[in-house]
């Protein structure tokens, strides 16, 4: 079993424009490179578990957001970092999915295909729904980023810099 780092994508991995899908719009957060490189240097696998509903809502298709994932894993790889699997609801949330973060399909899926150790692992987002995952799954840790007010978060950061330098050792 191995431990690993599921992280939220726009607001955490990329600032969040809303409705990001196109590479020209696509711009990293600060930080994220150094912080996902912290955990993979302890062994941890990467994971991205995000909505998608600009999806369902017609705003970007499938292909899309196909085309921009493949680009934004490549820009990990070529600084030397794997993410295993990016894992996406494309469902409005009128659709009311069993995948919608915080319901636990994306996890489960990860559990399907990997042998991961939940108790063990993080959580990184910038919603609500993204703790409330954490919790629903039972992955160990929950990293809040933002200011706002969130409720059964492990640790709270202003900004994905401030976690790479305040969360305590992995």
């Amino acid at each position: 079993m191995k431990k690993a780092l599921f992280l939220d994508r726009d607001g955490i991995i990329n600032v969040d424009h809303g409705y990001v899908s196109q590479i020209e719009k696509f711009e990293f957060v600060e930080g994220i490179f150094d912080l996902v490189k912290r955990f993979a240097d302890t062994g941890y696998l990467i994971f991205v578990v995000t909505n998608q509903s600009g999806i369902g809502r017609g705003y970007y298709s499938e292909d899309n957001f196909t085309a921009l994932t493949e680009w934004m894993i490549e820009a990990f790889r070529k600084r030397g970092l794997k993410i295993e699997k990016v894992y996406y609801c494309p469902h409005s949330p009128e659709d009311k999915c069993h995948c919608r973060k915080p319901q636990i399909g994306m996890i489960e899926q990860a559990l399907a295909d990997y042998p991961v150790d939940l108790a063990h692992s993080y959580m990184i987002g910038d919603k609500q729904s993204d703790i409330d995952l954490a919790l629903n799954a039972g992955i160990g840790q929950s990293v809040y980023i933002g200011d706002k007010q969130i409720k059964n978060c492990t640790y709270i950061f202003k900004s994905i810099e401030a976690c790479r330098v305040g969360l305590p050792p992995i």
